[in-house]
């Protein structure tokens, strides 16, 4: 396509080869592995690149799909169309600490940031531990765990909006609440995270990792590629409780599993679709509706071209 090597020649005056794939297979760029391709994939490693890269998209009239970690994402068999910007550990991951202040790249694994914060002795953040996504991804949902969230540590945000033009948001402006941020409304890229942490006890903070971190080995389908919790909590009960009793544990559709560990769990046992995964939850919606009368609603992002 001609657009494809006027726009992949702009990319090459200010980014490496390495931080861009044209027809780039989503399955390898998710934690689901499912996924059709994406016309173009771009790894930026600073604020002044996404600037850049949002600039030339909108020169082009392009479409653009931002993802951090892929952990929460269920992408199409026929992929993404335009231009996917991710923000990933190995060119976009920084961190600094200064007293209380912690800083985070919107790359940074949200477990790495976590351990970042524990070896500097600052209490907040053991809730992420397990948390497989990255800070940029864990803001945009409200991320949170174990009676933790996000809201209660964020301090401000540094972003860069579609226009290419650097904003930032106080921790206040960010209308955080459950599995919610601004950021998905405002299609702005989160680009640098700021947290304000407390002063702690090291090992008291190691002694909480490690006790989080036991309960989610023991209690989650590590073993098997899943974007995380299929489903967002209804009020007043657990999802996979909710699917666990209308005994759907191992209900399949082609390769897309509900696990057998864990009910809240959608996972991909070798080949899944994600016509698969979606039939898997229309049926999940469906028979939990019929036995409890509760309406379940996924909290995993359904992304790319129908």
């Amino acid at each position: 396509m001609l657009w494809e090597e006027t726009f992949g020649a702009q990319l090459q005056k200010f980014l490496r080869a390495e931080q861009f794939i044209f027809h780039a297979p989503m399955s390898e760029h998710t934690t689901f592995k499912i996924g059709g391709e994406a016309d173009v994939l771009i790894f930026p490693s600073s604020a002044e690149e996404v600037s850049k890269i949002f600039k030339l998209i909108d020169l082009f009239s392009l479409p653009c799909t931002i993802l951090g970690n892929g952990s929460n994402v269920l992408v199409s068999d026929k992929g993404i169309r335009g231009v996917v910007v991710k923000f990933t550990e190995k060119f976009f991951g920084g961190m600094r600490c200064d007293g209380q202040r912690l800083v985070a790249c919107a790359g940074a694994k949200l477990k790495d940031v976590a351990i970042f914060a524990a070896q500097n002795s600052l209490t907040g953040l053991e809730f992420a531990i397990g948390i497989p996504g990255s800070i940029g991804g864990a803001i945009f949902m409200n991320a949170g765990a174990y009676g933790g969230e996000m809201k209660n540590v964020i301090a401000g945000v540094k972003a860069v909006n579609r226009l290419g033009e650097f904003v930032e948001f106080s921790g206040g402006g960010l209308d955080l609440h459950y599995r919610h941020s601004i950021f998905q409304e405002n299609a702005c890229a989160i680009c640098e995270v700021e947290m304000i942490l407390q002063r702690g006890n090291l090992d008291e903070i190691k002694r909480t990792m490690a006790d989080f971190t036991e309960r989610r080995e023991s209690k989650q389908p590590l073993d098997l590629p899943s974007a995380g919790s299929t489903f967002k909590r209804p009020k007043g009960h657990f999802a996979g409780t909710l699917i666990d009793k209308a005994g759907l544990k191992g209900l399949k559709v082609g390769g897309a599993m509900v696990s057998e560990k864990h009910a809240g769990f959608i996972v991909n046992t070798g080949g899944a679709t994600a016509q698969d995964v979606l039939a898997l939850i229309e049926e999940v919606k469906r028979r939990v509706q019929e036995a409890h009368g509760v309406t379940l609603t996924p909290e995993v992002r359904i992304i790319g071209e129908e």
